[in-house]
C-alpha cells in the first residue's frame, strides 16, 4: 500500500509564561496508507487533537514543533502558511474539526459554505452547484431543509455533520477526522463512521481521532493508543479489540482450535477496553498526569499494576508497544 502520511519524531511543546513548557506530544511516529483507517485513541487531554492541529499548522503562537510529517512530498511541519493555505488544507489534507462551530463562518449559511468549497476545491460550475451542494450534504447525513441555516442555528450534532460534509468535498488524499461523532446519536455515529470508511475504501487515507472505541472498532484497520503525549501501542484493529473479556464467555470453537487473540499488550490500552460498559466496566485507576508536570520514566507507571523500578526509564515503542512489561501475546 502507498503511504500517504508519514510522521517521524513529532513533538509539540507549548511555552508557558513563568512555568515549564507543556509537553503535549512527544516523539510520535505513525504512518497511514491509502485505503487505510488508523484510529488514534486515548483519554481526553492526552495530545490527540494537538497532533492533528500540528499537521495542519493550526497551533497557537506559543507552540513549537519538532520532527517531520510528510504528505505528497510536503513536510507539513516545515511548510509556511502560504503553502498550507493554498496547497495543503482541503486539497491534500481534509479536516473534520473537533469544534466545528469555530471553523464555520457565522454570517454564512451551510449552503454557502458548501458551494464555496465545491467551487474552490473541485471547480464545480455554477449551474451544477445546487445539485452538488445537496449531494455533499447527503453524504454527511446533513438534512437538505437545514442548508439555509447559519451556524448559530444548528445543534452541535448538525454543526458536526456540516463540518464533515465540508471536509469530504475536496476528496483530499488524507482526511483528519478529529472526534467526528461528537454530539451524534448512535445511529448517526454509525452512519458517519460508515461514510468515513467508504472514503478510505475509495483509496484515501483516514486518521480517525476519537474517544469512541465503538466507532473505532467499526471502521479502523489499525489502532494507535496515546497516553500523556506519547504513542504507547500500535496494533491491528482486529487484534486490539480481541479482548480477554470475550474469552471468559463459553467457547463455541472446535477442540484444538487456535485461542482467540489476546488483545492489547500495553496495560493502559487494556484498561481502556476494560472500562467499556459492554466489557468489564472497570475504570482505569487514578488520573492521567498533567502534560506540564510529567513524571520521569513511564508516565503510566503511577497507575499501572505491572510497574517496577525498571519503569523509571522511559520505554520506547518496540514491536508495536512502549512498555517494559507488556502483556505477552500467548497470555490471556
Amino acid at each position: 500500500m502507498t503511504t500517504v502520511l508519514s510522521v517521524r519524531g513529532l513533538s509539540v511543546r507549548f511555552r508557558m509564561r513563568g512555568r515549564p513548557p507543556v509537553a503535549a506530544v512527544t516523539d510520535a511516529d505513525l504512518d497511514v496508507a491509502a485505503g487505510e483507517c488508523l484510529a488514534l485513541v486515548g483519554e481526553s487531554g492526552c495530545g490527540k487533537s494537538v497532533l492533528a492541529s500540528a499537521l495542519l499548522g493550526l497551533l497557537p503562537g506559543n507552540a513549537t514543533t519538532e520532527g517531520s510529517a510528510m504528505v505528497d512530498g510536503i513536510d507539513l511541519l516545515a511548510a509556511d502558511e502560504r503553502t498550507l493555505a493554498r496547497t495543503v488544507r482541503g486539497r491534500r489534507v481534509g479536516l473534520v474539526p473537533q469544534s466545528p462551530a469555530a471553523h464555520l463562518t457565522p454570517v454564512r449559511t451551510v449552503r454557502a459554505h458548501l458551494a464555496e468549497a465545491l467551487r474552490e476545491l473541485t471547480g464545480t460550475p455554477r449551474a451544477d452547484l445546487p445539485q452538488a451542494v445537496r449531494a455533499a450534504a447527503e453524504r454527511a447525513a446533513f438534512p437538505a431543509d437545514h442548508l439555509d441555516r447559519h451556524p448559530h442555528q444548528l445543534s452541535g450534532g448538525l454543526a458536526q455533520r456540516a463540518a464533515t460534509a465540508l471536509a469530504l468535498v475536496g476528496d483530499a488524499p488524507l482526511l483528519l477526522a478529529d472526534e467526528p461523532t461528537t454530539g451524534l446519536d448512535r445511529d448517526l455515529v454509525d452512519r458517519t463512521a460508515d461514510e468515513l470508511r467508504r472514503h478510505a475504501d475509495s483509496g484515501h487515507a483516514l486518521l480517525l481521532i476519537t474517544h469512541d472505541l465503538a466507532a473505532a472498532q467499526r471502521i479502523a484497520d489499525r489502532v494507535a493508543v496515546m497516553y500523556a503525549g506519547r504513542i504507547v501501542e500500535v496494533s491491528p484493529a482486529d487484534r486490539f479489540f480481541a479482548s480477554p473479556v470475550a474469552r471468559r464467555r463459553p467457547s463455541t470453537e472446535a477442540v484444538g482450535a487456535a485461542p482467540p487473540d489476546p488483545g492489547p499488550r500495553h496495560p493502559y490500552a487494556r484498561g481502556l477496553l476494560a472500562a467499556l460498559p459492554e466489557r468489564d466496566f472497570i475504570p482505569v485507576p487514578g488520573m492521567p498526569p498533567e502534560l506540564g508536570d510529567l513524571p520521569d520514566g513511564c508516565a503510566f507507571a503511577p497507575r499501572c499494576p505491572r510497574a517496577t523500578n525498571t519503569c523509571r526509564d522511559t520505554p520506547r515503542l518496540t514491536d508495536g508497544v512502549a512498555c517494559h512489561h507488556p502483556q505477552e501475546a500467548h497470555h490471556a
